[in-house]
């Protein structure tokens, strides 16, 4: 029988701060395969709208190998399903025997998240503790938890088109947080709210995270003040903006990988091409942050810029760690 380890598991084994740390120790391994992932839009009628599909592999040789395969339908919130879906297949590389399933859906914003936070505790000034996330969906639930696991929260504020959708996802946020209280993690007591305009707030923001599929900036770069750090996740199309140029020009640009974050999200594709960016203007990526080889926020009046466009080691390295988890409970009963 092959596991399938569904988001139930992935959601009560997650410590960010540990897969945090595992993802920054195995970024720059270099028995990590990771070619250029697949990215596919392709018609979808009924929605009057193109959907996506992504196939994202990464291997260890001889030892193990997986790759996702995610769906993105910008419009399944009408139906009351989430707009990204899919499977993660884990399989041993010598054997090529399939390991494990995962549901991708949760693999991903858990990866994300921790990706997200770990970034920030380069490029985010120390004493941040207030946080803006814009985008009502599991990934924004995810990052808050993540952040909140690396650094100690004093206020976050939650923007949604729909403030029903951020009030429910406030509510979620507090009773996850009330779950937790009593285990290992160490989450410090924050306010919480779902704001009707994040403009009012901004710049009370130390970190700003975006995780919404907007085609549009919402982020103006004349709202923002010195020393903040801009999270951006979301919007993974070329023709789609979560920040406008005057974030870029006012910011230090960082990205998880050049590989993808030159060539597959707007909000840095569309600079580029403008010429408001040049790819010679990116500071240093992820891997280069984690080993050191390149340095990360130099000032604390510096607005830094992470953008984070998702990279199949980033995958690998958490399936293997949600899968060393089943094995060893699997072992204990």
């Amino acid at each position: 029988m092959i596991p399938f380890i569904d988001d139930d598991f992935i959601e009560a084994e997650t410590s960010f701060n540990d897969l945090g740390d595992l993802l920054s120790r195995e970024f720059n391994n270099p028995e990590v395969t990771t070619p250029l992932r697949h990215h596919h839009d392709f018609p979808n009628p009924r929605a009057g709208k193109d959907s996506t599909l992504l196939l994202m592999p990464a291997w260890r040789a001889g030892k193990d190998l997986g790759v996702k395969i995610v769906t993105v339908s910008p419009d399944n919130g009408k139906y009351d399903l989430p707009s990204i879906q899919g499977n993660y297949l884990y399989l041993d590389a010598h054997k090529g025997s399939v390991r494990a399933i995962f549901d991708a859906k949760a693999l991903t914003a858990k990866r994300t998240a921790a990706v997200s936070a770990l970034a920030a505790t380069y490029l985010a000034r120390q004493d941040s503790d207030t946080l803006l996330v814009l985008g009502t969906g599991a990934l924004a639930k995810n990052l808050v938890l993540a952040h909140a696991e690396f650094r100690r929260l004093k206020q976050v504020y939650i923007w949604g088109r729909d403030f029903e959708k951020a009030n429910k996802l406030v509510r979620s946020l507090i009773q996850s947080l009330g779950q937790n209280s009593g285990s290992d993690l160490e989450f410090q007591p924050f306010a919480i709210e779902a704001v009707p305009d994040f403009e009012a707030v901004v710049s009370e923001a130390d970190i700003i995270s975006t995780a919404t599929l907007s085609e549009s900036p919402l982020l103006m770069g004349d709202l923002l003040r010195p020393g903040q750090h801009l999270d951006l996740v979301g919007s993974y199309k070329k023709n789609m903006r979560e920040a406008d140029d005057r974030c870029i020009e006012r910011s230090g640009i960082f990205l998880d990988t050049y590989q993808g974050g030159l060539k597959e999200s707007g909000d840095i594709v569309i600079p580029l091409k403008s010429g408001i960016l040049s790819p010679a203007d990116v500071r240093a990526d992820l891997f280069e942050l984690c080993s050191g080889t390149r340095p990360g926020r130099t000032g604390d009046d510096e607005i830094t810029l992470f953008k984070s466009v998702g990279h199949a080691s980033e995958d690998l390295i958490a399936a293997r760690y949600y899968f060393e988890i089943y094995e060893r409970l699997q072992k204990n009963t």
